[in-house]
This record gives C-alpha cells, sequence and structure tokens, in this order.
C-alpha cells in the first residue's frame, strides 16, 4: 500500500511556477532596462524568483524517496512500471515539446538557416535539453530518473543516509570547480551534478520525512513552538539567512548588469546556490502555513496550480513569445512596467486555462502535458498512474 500523499506539495509546487514564470516574464528586460531608474526593480524581480526550478528538482527527489524509501528492494514489476511512467508522461511531453519549440524559433528566428542544417541542430538540442529555454529541467529530470534506483540503494546505507545532504555539496562543488578549471562546459546547467545539492536535500527530507515535517509546519505555529521550542531558532536562522542570501544575489546582478563589472564566476554560482537552496526551504514552510491558515478558496486553487504545473511550466514560453512580438510599452517607464505584468499574467493565466482544459476535454493532451492532475484520472483511465503516485507528484 503507498505511502499518503504529502497535501502541502501542490502548494509548494505553485509557488515555485509562479517563481519560473516571473523569471521568464523579466528576462528582457535586463536588456531592455539597463538606464531606466527601475531597473534595480526589473533585476529585483529577475533575481529574487529564481528558486523556482530549484525548488521543483528539490520537490522531484522528496516525492520519489518519499514513496520509495520505505521498501528494502525496488521489484522488477514497479522498476518497469516507474520507467513506462516516465517515459510515458516526461520523456515523451519532452521531445513533442522540444520539436515544438525548434519549430517555431525555426521559423520566427531563424527564417534563413536551411531546414537541413536545423534538423542537425536539433539532434544536438534533444539531446541536451536546450530546444528552448526551459527545457533543461526536464532534461536534468530525466538524467536523475535513470539514475534513481542506483541513488536509492546508496542511500538506505545507514552509513551514507546521515551524510547524504553533505556528499550532495560536494559532489556539485567539485563538478561546478572542475568544470571551471578544466572542462568548461558552457551548457553545465543541463547536467544532473549541478543540482546533486538540491536532490540530496530532497533524498533527505523523503526518507525522514516524518521527523522532519513538524519543522517544516512549524512557522507561525505557537502550538509546535511551544512543543518545539528549538524550532523557533531553527526558523529565525533559516528565514535570516535567506533573506540575507537573496538580497546579496539580487545586489551581485543588478552591479554586474548596471556597470559591467563582473565578479569571479563561482561568486554567482555561490550565491544562487545558497538562496535557492534556503528558497525551497522557505517555499514549504509558507506552504504549511498556507494549508493551515488560509481560505479553502485559495487552498483549493493554489492546489490546482500546483497539480497542473508540468504542463503550465511547458507551454508557458508560448505566450511570452508571442507577447514580445508587439513591443507596445515603447520605451516608456510605466508603459514598461505594465507590458512585463501583462506578459506575466498571459503566460500564467493562458497556460492554465489551456492545461485545464486539455485535461477535461482531450483523453490524449498527456502525450504533450504530462500526467493528467487527480480528479482527471478516473477519466484517463489510466491503472500504472494509480499505482505509481510519484508520477503526478514531481515534474
Amino acid at each position: 500500500m503507498g505511502k499518503p500523499m504529502i497535501t502541502a506539495l501542490p502548494i509548494i509546487r505553485a509557488l515555485a511556477i509562479l517563481g519560473v514564470i516571473m523569471v521568464h516574464a523579466t528576462s528582457f528586460s535586463s536588456i531592455e532596462m539597463t538606464d531606466s531608474p527601475a531597473f534595480y526593480g526589473y533585476t529585483w524581480f529577475n533575481i529574487f524568483f529564481k528558486y523556482g526550478t530549484p525548488t521543483f528538482i528539490l520537490l522531484s527527489s522528496l516525492v520519489l524517496f518519499y514513496q520509495y524509501g520505505g521498501q528494502s528492494s525496488l521489484p522488477a514489476s514497479r522498476l518497469k512500471r516507474f520507467y513506462t511512467n516516465r517515459l510515458r508522461y516526461i520523456l515523451l511531453p519532452y521531445a513533442i515539446c522540444s520539436f515544438c519549440y525548434f519549430f517555431m524559433v525555426q521559423i520566427t528566428v531563424n527564417r534563413d538557416r536551411p531546414w537541413d542544417e536545423a534538423f542537425r541542430s536539433f539532434g544536438r538540442e534533444i539531446l541536451t535539453g536546450s530546444a528552448y529555454t526551459h527545457l533543461y529541467f526536464v532534461f536534468i529530470s530525466l538524467q536523475f530518473y535513470i539514475l534513481f534506483p542506483l541513488l536509492l540503494r546508496l542511500c538506505r546505507s545507514p552509513k551514507i543516509q546521515p551524510w547524504m545532504i553533505p556528499i550532495g555539496f560536494i559532489l556539485q562543488w567539485g563538478f561546478v570547480i572542475w568544470n571551471n578549471i578544466e572542462w568548461h562546459i558552457v551548457e553545465k546547467g543541463s547536467i544532473a551534478l549541478s543540482y546533486m545539492s538540491v536532490y540530496a536535500i530532497g533524498a533527505f527530507f523523503g526518507l525522514r520525512y516524518h521527523q522532519i515535517e513538524p519543522w517544516l509546519n512549524s512557522w507561525s505555529n505557537k502550538e509546535l513552538y511551544r512543543e518545539y521550542p528549538i524550532y523557533r531558532v531553527w526558523n529565525f536562522i533559516l528565514w535570516m539567512s535567506w533573506l540575507a542570501a537573496a538580497l546579496l544575489h539580487v545586489h551581485l546582478w543588478y552591479v554586474t548588469r548596471s556597470t559591467g563589472y563582473a565578479y569571479p564566476s563561482l561568486v554567482y554560482e555561490a550565491l544562487w546556490n545558497i538562496h535557492t537552496v534556503l528558497s525551497a526551504l522557505v517555499l514549504m514552510q509558507i506552504a504549511y502555513w498556507i494549508q493551515r491558515s488560509s481560505h479553502e478558496a485559495i487552498i483549493h486553487k493554489l492546489s490546482r496550480l500546483g497539480e497542473l504545473s508540468f504542463g503550465i511550466y511547458l507551454l508557458h514560453p508560448v505566450w511570452l513569445a508571442l507577447h514580445r512580438q508587439i513591443p507596445w510599452h515603447n520605451q516608456n517607464e510605466w508603459l514598461y512596467a505594465l507590458y512585463i505584468l501583462v506578459g506575466y499574467a498571459l503566460a500564467l493565466g493562458l497556460s492554465w486555462l489551456l492545461v485545464s482544459i486539455a485535461f477535461r476535454k482531450i483523453s490524449w493532451s498527456w502525450i504533450a502535458l504530462g500526467a493528467p492532475p487527480r480528479e482527471n484520472k478516473a477519466e484517463h483511465n489510466r491503472p500504472s498512474m494509480q499505482k505509481d503516485k510519484s508520477v503526478t507528484l514531481a515534474p
């Protein structure tokens, strides 16, 4: 029998997708508005919200280790089902979306490129997760799924489990530093080793979830603070460290973008890592607080957004690309701010609407959008999804 669902996860995913879209909606402002008095604000929104993708990665790891970590072994039948579901609901949508974005770029941006050259380029792009800027996330998730049975076996070891998080940071930073010195891989963000610290935290939380959940649920929870006074200290350290790292990360990029001064690359890497890891933990606490304190309608909307977040993630750049074809702001300060806001609203709203309609009306929509949300499972009649809950909880 499967473990009970972690009900706060869809809310965390909703907060993460809101951050992802914000980063993408403000990405052009770092080029177009460097002379604007509001440039610090655009930089703030673009850098502060970079927590989205690392949070999704952490949740992917947490769900898998939570779901499978208590088993002494992974039977061949369940391993087969695990990979069948990933091929069906992750790899297939990734391949289809990669081709669609490749085609969109070819007919809009690279119109002069010969098609034979384009298809040769596409072969490399689909193998590196670079057919469009956001698809690297799906590509690194596929790498993690390939390694998961081995990682699960290793992390069950009583000798390794307490050291999983330090090992994750060591593996990630060993790769980052070696790449900086020797390899110089430009697209290292498409390699799962770049996120091993986040995967390790997710794995540790998944394996020890019932021990960690009270702390995650403790923010602004007076009852838990009375029962576990140390939580107040831990939360103060977490939130102050997160705020300091986030603001320093924003300021670093503001200086670079506004003056052209470049710090050593490892400084950017370190601040990004600290900022996004701490952000993921803060988001988890916020999600538990929302679940505990908010109106039922808000919880329902955020949960629904979280359940649809994979499809929204895949689709939202289309609306941003179309919106940017009509730069109606004319470099006016106030109009540009409105322009960014409208682009964000279109990317979120249209994606949410179309993904929701597709899952309700089109039985085969999972081919391009991934696994349908829970209430649509009966309509799609896919028993394998009922047995393997983790595919519905993590991109």
